[in-house]
């Protein structure tokens, strides 16, 4: 049977959860399935508690509590592997874009066609709540904010706003996205929408 490729591509998180997974051993004295069991039976009750339990008790940082506290929940994280990432990855933008933004999906879709021919290497990788789409680094991201509105983030940098592009203040804070432009119909996706994009992925060099 033909398998459908996927429109998204490998976040770069997986390959940091492979090498924290084959270094656990050496580094903490208890592998994925020993410590799964510890916590299982010895940790306290909520996500929040658990994780300072495993900072505090046993001296994770905040990268690796959470990771291993996914794998106690789902048995498999999502992280894990790239398979088992692209699975998720549908999964993610399935529940984003259902019930009440279920009528957002046509202008995710639109804006996810722009972004990933803004040129070569382009790959859009799904989180829970937003979309990021990168070259090198994170250079647009595509996230629903409310019911009616998707922002249509960009890393422009220091560039200042013009027309309707609006500053989000990430320059000052030092966060990727730093401009965005709200989209609420497809009307909206246009020729501005399309040079920002290419903007944005032509800076990320």
């Amino acid at each position: 049977m033909a398998t459908t490729k996927s429109l998204y591509g490998v976040h770069p998180s997986v390959t940091m959860v492979q090498n924290w997974r084959a270094t656990l051993k050496e580094k903490t004295g208890r592998s994925l399935d020993e410590w799964i069991a510890l916590i299982r039976k010895s940790a306290p009750k909520g996500e929040k508690e658990r994780r300072d339990w495993l900072r505090e008790k046993h001296g994770f940082g905040t990268f690796s509590a959470i990771t291993l506290l996914d794998h106690v929940e789902t048995g498999t994280a999502d992280f894990a592997s790239a398979e088992s990432y692209l699975a998720a990855a549908d999964r993610y933008v399935g529940a984003m874009f259902a019930g009440p933004k279920a009528a957002l999906r046509p202008l995710y879709d639109a804006l996810l066609e722009i972004g990933l021919a803004a040129g070569p290497g382009v790959k859009a990788c799904p989180c829970r709540t937003i979309v990021p789409l990168y070259r090198k680094h994170v250079f647009a991201q595509i996230k629903p904010s409310t019911r009616t509105r998707i922002d249509m983030g960009f890393a422009l940098g220091a560039l200042p706003a013009e027309g309707r592009l609006i500053d989000t203040g990430g320059h000052a804070k030092k966060d990727r996205i730093t401009h965005c432009i709200p989209i609420s119909s497809l009307a909206d996706i246009d020729r501005e929408v399309r040079k920002w994009m290419k903007t944005a992925y032509d800076l990320d060099k």
